[in-house]
């Protein structure tokens, strides 16, 4: 079998209000609309992501974006308005997260700045 893409899928009830706080979360609009009820991000940092409309499912996923600076991420993010749900830090890095107006918990994940053994 010979893949030519992937798209990570999240579920909303409202397409207007998500099409609002992702357009705010990736600093662009949508790439296109390819039927009712779909939106979708092309090329995120080589990541494809749909955001359709399912309200029974809606609320139930999840997404992690990883940063190279948390700190960094947080400023631009509360910047715009985001709240975060709190942070945790170790060994595998530093994580935080947000929740999008549906529930689906999206994570901030910023690589550890050592290997790990």
């Amino acid at each position: 079998m010979e893949i030519q893409g992937i798209y990570a899928a999240l579920a909303v009830a409202s397409m207007d209000t998500a099409e609002k706080f992702y357009t705010q979360l990736f600093d662009r609009e949508p790439d296109d609309r390819p039927m009712d009820g779909l939106i979708q991000w092309r090329n995120i940092a080589g990541a494809n992501i749909q955001i359709f409309r399912d309200k029974e499912n809606a609320g139930s996923g999840r997404l992690t974006i990883v940063v190279p600076d948390m700190a960094e991420a947080r400023i631009a993010l509360e910047q715009i308005g985001m709240t975060f749900k709190g942070e945790s830090h170790g060994d595998y890095g530093r994580i935080a997260q947000i929740v999008d107006p549906d529930g689906n918990r999206i994570t901030l994940a910023e690589p550890p700045s050592r290997p790990f053994n």
